[in-house]
Order: C-alpha cells, then structure tokens, then sequence
C-alpha cells in the first residue's frame, strides 16, 4: 500500500528578481519509489542537502544525500527508520544549532539526531498504530520548542517536544472524516497555531482547527475544495498579514485558493487548473518581486496524454495568480521542496519521481531561458569519433543584454555557441553539443554556461556513452511494400573494434510496429575482437501506413544497447 503524498509549508523569500525560469539540470538516482524530500544543510557548509524518503515495501529507512553547491548531489547515506517511509521534516529539536529529521512510517515516526557533520545518530522510534503517512514541525504550545503534527488512520496527532530531542506521548483528535492534508498557520491571529485539514475523496472541503495553545484544537468551518486534497500550501498571497490556503487536489485537477479573512474564516475557493492531479503545492517568492508564488507537481498517468510536470503560478500580490508556465520533469511527482541548491540567491525546485527512482533538481535560471528543458542524452558513439550535433536553445527573456563570459564543456563532449559576448533582450542564441567518447562505458558531463543572470554557471547536464560496437548502416529504409508480403532483405554490419571478445546477450525487434519486421543473424553470444557480424532484416507489413520499429542488439560493447532504426511503409 503506498500512502498518499499530503501537505505543504511555506518557503521564506530568498530569491532576487527574476523571471523564474526552471530548468532540470541534474538528476539523482535515489532509493525506490522516493515519496518525499527534506532539505536542510545538515554539515553545516553553506550547501543545502536533502533527506529522501522512499516507499518500497521492503524499505525501512531514509537517505541522505549532501549538496556539492551546484544542484548536483554526492551519494547517499542510509539510515534505519521504520517500514515503508512515506514522510521526513528537518528541523532543531534540541536549540542546538543542528538539523535533526522526523521520519513518518508504517511503525510510528522516528528522530534522527543531527551530528551536525551530515550525519545522523541511531533513530528514537515512537510506535503509532496503523502507522503515519504525514509528519511535520512547529510549535504549538508557544514553548519555543519544536513539535510535531501527524497524521494517523482517521485522526491527527500532536506530540509536544521537549527541548531535548524527545517528544511527549501524543495527543489525539478525530476530524469530522479522515484526514488526507494538512496545513499550519495562524488563521486567527490569536497567536496561536490553527491547522487548515484536508477531507477525503468525496467530501471536497477543507475543515479549519483552531489551536487551544496546549496541542488541543477546537473544530471551526469546513470549505468547499476540490476532491481529494493532497497537500495544503499556506501563505500570506496579498501581503495583508493574513494567511491564505492553496490547496492541490489529485482528482479535481487543480490547486484552489482560499483568501483568509483574518479571523479564521476564508472566502470562496478560486480553482487554477493543472494539467494532471495536483499532488503537491508549494508557497515561495520564485521570482524575488516580493509576491508569494506556486510551484506544484503534478502528474497525469490515467489519461492520454501523459503529462508528468512542475507547473508554476506567478503570484500578482492580490491573492490572484498568473497564467501557468510548466515544465516537464520525470515520471510521477508526489511532492516538491523548494531551496537556493546552487547558492546564487535564486530559488530552486526538487521533485522526487516516484517512477523513476530519481530526484530531479530544476534550477531558476531568472531570465536565462534553455530549450530543452531537459538533459541532453546522446545514443551510444563508437570510440574515437563525434555524434551528430544536440541542440540547446538559449534565450534572453530580461530587459537588458545578457553577458556571456564563456561556455565550456567536459573532455568527453564538444560544444559549441552562436552567442557571442552578449545576447540582446529578446534574443535566442543556439548552443550546440557532440559526445566524443573517448573511453568505453557511460559518459555523464555538464555544459557550463557563465553569464550575467547568475553569480553562479548554469548547467546543463549531458549524458551518453562510448562503445567500441559499430554498426553500419544506422537506419534501414524499405520503401513502398504490399500488406502481407515480404521484401528484399536488407543487412546491417556489425563490427567489434575493441581489443576483446564482445558479448551479444540478445538481439531483437522493438516498437509500435515491431510485429512488421523480423531480422536473423549469425552473430551468436561472442563476436572476437576484431570480428564483424550480420544482421539481416525483412519488412512484411501487417497493415497500411507508415511503420517504424527498432533493431536493438544488446551488448557488452559499453553502450547497453546499439540502435538501428527501421521503416517502411505498408500498401
């Protein structure tokens, strides 16, 4: 069973002005089915870092991952804390000056004591029936000292800390239907903490608590929302003083605000639309203008077209928002934290791909625009020779000339600029690069861009690999061909360059079309160095129209696999 991804919290203003572009520019291999990420700088050395929680079955612990100050990260230390980890929060439970971590599990929730180094002490674990799917911080006794709120089966749970690391038994309520979002703040302005709860699929309400100042709450007005409230952003979105809701909802399609009134009460929710289930939204000044904004991660994976974005509502400092900007990044987000991950006074984006086993770090590149968004990814390149050229798109989106002070790549990539020194406002300049492996195996890289938008490069981040496996040719045609019958074989010639035996461990036919053409071969399991091989492929098209596949042969050449595309057309 995974839990469900549940709630969010407001991010101070960090950033300086910009246009708040977002580009992802690394991606971190993280344990299974990450759920979760809090970031924080744990070693205390200027570099914010991250915890990841993750929600395989058998997973029973966190990660720690620590920043290297320009969006990548190192790799990961792990920690026992409790089965299927599904939440994690960073805060000082001690007044110590140290980040320690609050790990929500199927056992109950876990404290990790910060060493203040980046590592963690033997965690404290505090049994909670049916588990914990959602933990979080703040001080609810007005103690000056941290506690928790969790959310349990059909309840919420307070636990007052003591100063010291440890936390008091918890206290308890039961919500008028199970609680799926939380959210914190203020409501009242009685200086006591008020907790805004997000209802279940069906109910489409948020219900507002209002804080007693011991850990109690008494139950205030329910709002109407959108179904199946998945996180609960709060922020003051007009610069009034008073806080507002944004609340994101799996099944609604979109995150609806609620303006607070300054005494508890809100007004009518205002739908923005997202294109999939909104799983969860953040509250921060993206673009430093002073206006609190929107980041969201949302995710589409029921209907056609899958979708799998950040979408991003600039605020306009009324409570009201721009039109959406989105920005495609990975698989399935369930969540988003926001932080300045490479230290030039922006503020940057990490999402955890559920799908995909990553965390994806999407810079603010302000008014420096790329195109893709995306990492540059290179097909295996024989040894010694140069890829056809990818092409990145850069664009002044400011007012005034962009500067270029250089653009450089690593050893095993070539890269290439039209930008000269200055790109005007408005203007687009082309950034070319090729991967020219060198060595066997894969190949990871950056493009560095140093320019006027930020104190620091920006990155985009490049991947491929070298192989000493060629094929010739890399594509087939077969032209015009009737339904049901076969054409002239066409043969590809592979080549084993290397100095040692080359290993096939499967050669076959992939694609939407595949079942329209067949290949033989006489490679077998081992080509010797030196060696070459054919492969023989036929087009027999099963239906009309344009058809393409893919000849892949699975090797040990150092490029996984080698691709040679394949079409015709069926008459």
């Amino acid at each position: 069973m995974r839990y469900a991804t549940l709630t969010a919290v407001i991010v101070p203003l960090l950033a300086l002005y910009s246009l708040a572009q977002f580009e992802t520019r690394s991606s971190t291999a993280t344990p299974q089915s990450p759920n979760s990420i809090a970031v924080g700088d744990f070693n205390r050395d200027g570099k914010l870092d991250m915890a990841i929680a993750a929600f395989p079955q058998t997973s029973e612990g966190i990660s720690v991952f620590l920043g290297n100050g320009d969006g990548t990260f190192g790799p990961p230390v792990f920690y026992d804390a409790g089965k299927n980890p599904g939440s994690v929060a960073a805060a000082d439970f001690r007044g110590s000056g140290l980040l320690d971590l609050a790990v929500a599990s199927a056992d109950g929730i876990d404290i990790l004591l910060g060493n203040g180094d980046g590592t963690f002490q033997s965690s404290a674990q505090y049994p909670i029936p049916n588990g914990v799917p959602f933990v979080a911080v703040a001080d609810f006794n007005n103690d000056h000292k941290p506690d928790l709120v969790f959310i349990t089966y059909g309840a919420i749970g307070v636990m007052l800390g003591n100063g010291d690391g440890t936390f008091q038994p918890p206290i308890r309520f039961s919500p008028a239907q199970s609680p799926t979002a939380v959210g914190i703040g203020d409501f009242n302005r009685d200086g006591k903490l008020d907790l805004a709860v997000g209802q279940p699929t069906g109910f489409k309400q948020v219900g507002i608590y209002f804080g007693n100042g011991d850990g109690t709450f008494t139950a205030g007005p329910s709002y109407e929302a959108g179904e199946d409230p998945a996180s609960i952003a709060v922020g003051d979105f007009r610069g009034n003083g008073i806080l507002d809701l944004a609340v994101a909802c799996e099944e609604s399609v979109g995150v609806f605000v609620l303006l607070g009134r300054g005494d508890g009460t809100f007004q009518k929710a205002v739908s923005y639309p997202i294109p999939g289930g909104a799983a969860w939204v953040q509250a921060a000044d993206l673009n430093g203008d002073g206006k609190l904004d929107m980041a969201v991660a949302n995710f589409n994976l029921h209907d056609a077209p899958l979708t799998t974005q950040v979408t991003v509502y600039l605020g306009n400092g009324d409570g009201t928002f721009q039109t959406a900007t989105n920005y495609p990044s990975g698989g399935e987000n369930t969540y988003i934290a926001v932080g300045d991950f490479n230290n030039d006074n922006q503020l940057d984006l990490v999402v955890p791909d559920y799908l995909h086993d990553d965390a994806l770090v999407l810079l603010n590149t302000g008014v420096a625009s790329f195109s893709p968004t995306t990492p540059l990814v290179f097909p295996p390149q024989l040894l010694n020779t140069e890829s056809e050229e990818l092409a990145v798109r850069l664009t002044n989106s400011g007012t005034a000339p962009l500067t270029i002070s250089s653009v450089t790549a690593q050893s095993e990539f070539k890269v290439s600029d039209n930008c000269g020194k200055s790109v005007k406002a408005g203007a687009k300049c082309s950034i070319t690069v090729r991967s020219a492996p060198t060595t066997q195996g894969a190949l990871t890289g950056t493009v560095s861009i140093l320019d006027s938008a930020s104190s620091k490069p920006q990155v985009i981040e490049l991947s491929g690999a070298g192989t000493v496996v060629e094929m010739a040719p890399t594509s087939l045609s077969f032209g015009s061909q009737s339904v049901n019958t076969k054409s002239a074989p066409q043969q590809v010639e592979l080549t084993n360059t290397g100095t040692a035996a080359l290993t096939i461990s499967d050669v076959y036919v992939e694609g939407q079309n595949w079942t329209s053409f067949s290949q033989t071969n006489n490679c077998g399991s081992s080509v010797p160095a030196g060696g070459k091989c054919t492969l023989t492929v036929t087009f027999d098209p099963v239906k009309q129209g344009s058809l393409k596949a893919d000849l892949d042969v699975y090797d040990s050449g150092g490029g996984t696999f080698q691709r040679v595309m394949l079409s015709g057309t069926g008459d």
